[in-house]
């Protein structure tokens, strides 16, 4: 073999790797350390390492945007990668495709890191959930096709209220499949309102088992759903995410089906006691009413009513008479302050002026109040009690 570059030296080591396909997909476990999440490119960078040895990891940001946690130094993890040479330094290293923490303290942290993330973003908010209907004709149910939490659900929904229809939308409750599924069938009961409430939920597990209901999609199509979501996922310890984002948590399947319907016993009491109510009401105004009619019967307007008619009338003339009375006193006071008006009238008359020896003197129209307004030759007209008298000013 000749000589060769460092480049080409490189080049064909990474072909070797490249080319084996026993490390084209690699499932190793180790603790991440030196973690960098490169926040303007997406990449995230670290080390995986174990007791005895590590290895430079590199997970760029179109698989890392698909991670349901946010991976940290000294977090345990499996991850699956391919082997390959980074030429440039000559340095081994995996590529990661897919991560998932190793063991259920990582898991747990996982979880508590999601819970804070979706808390601050208001999606636990007892203010933003919304109430649950009082009768659902329709009943959404979101779970296994085969199981005991479908069959607790069908059998309490159908004992309890027969008259809801249930809309059964079999999923996958757990492995990777699961969370897709979940959000799908959220969305078609939401796209098709085909429910007036939604039960999401599985029976009790490992939290590896429960995983899918701590999903970040299936969170958010959850608080996303405009139709009342009921979360029952386990046992009643469990608790999921799925639980903290829905309108209402039950601690179990069966307990979800009893929240979600009345109790068609219940509802028959409770009309038995408003019928009763209103038969007592209705029993206490028809005996009101038949002690009015008799009253009313015995009444003299009813055993008698020419008598009353008669006193009626007798009213009537009585109140006649003395409208007739304070209006005739009314005219004779009007009569009297007429004629006295009158006589004051005739008093400042004139022609009673006139009739004591006085006289008006007019030229033309305007009367005469002074000699100097008249002139030697003026023809006046003197008003006397008797007539007027034309004469001629000297």
């Amino acid at each position: 073999m000749g000589v060769v570059t460092v480049t080409q030296l490189n080049q064909y080591v990474k072909s070797l790797l490249d080319g084996n396909p026993l490390l084209s997909s690699v499932y190793i476990s180790g603790e991440i350390s030196n973690f960098t999440n490169h926040y303007k490119s997406g990449h995230l960078y670290f080390t995986l390492k174990d007791e005895n040895a590590a290895v430079k990891a590199v997970m760029f940001k179109g698989q890392a945007s698909k991670l349901t946690f946010e991976p940290e130094s000294g977090m345990k993890v499996i991850v699956r990668a391919r082997v390959s040479l980074y030429d440039r330094d000559g340095a081994y290293q995996i590529y990661v495709d897919a991560m998932q923490p190793d063991g259920v303290g990582a898991l747990q942290k996982a979880y508590e890191q999601l819970k804070a993330k979706l808390e601050k973003e208001g999606l636990f908010d007892e203010k933003r959930k919304k109430p649950l209907p009082r009768f659902p004709q329709k009943v959404g149910v979101i779970t296994a096709e085969t199981g005991a939490a479908v069959r607790d659900i069908i059998n309490v929904l159908g004992r309890r209220y027969p008259l809801a229809e249930i809309v059964l939308c079999p999923v996958l409750v757990q492995g990777d499949g699961a969370p897709p599924q979940l959000i799908e069938a959220l969305k078609r009961l939401n796209d098709q309102n085909a429910a007036d409430v939604i039960i999401i939920g599985r029976g009790g597990g490992s939290i590896e088992d429960l995983w899918a209901f701590n999903d970040e999609g299936v969170a958010r199509a959850v608080a996303a759903s405009n139709i009342p979501v009921i979360s029952a996922v386990g046992h009643e310890t469990d608790f999921t995410i799925c639980d903290f984002v829905a309108d209402l948590r039950a601690p179990t399947p069966s307990a979800a089906a009893e929240l979600a319907v009345p109790d068609q016993n219940e509802l028959a009491v409770s009309v038995g006691h408003l019928v009763g109510r209103a038969s007592a009401a209705l029993d206490f105004r028809l005996k009101r009413e038949r002690q009015r009619l008799e009253t009313l019967t015995k009444s003299r307007a009813l055993a008698a009513p020419q008598t009353l008619v008669e006193e009626q009338q007798m009213r009537l003339d009585y109140s006649v008479k003395n409208l007739q009375t304070a209006f005739g006193t009314t005219v004779a006071g009007e009569q009297k302050r007429l004629s006295a008006a009158a006589a004051k009238l005739d008093a400042l008359s004139p022609l009673k002026v006139l009739g004591r020896g006085y006289a008006i003197a007019r030229k033309g129209d305007t009367v005469v109040h002074s000699v100097k307004d008249v002139s030697s030759g003026d023809r006046l007209t003197v008003r006397l009690a008797d007539g007027e008298l034309p004469v001629v000013a000297e």
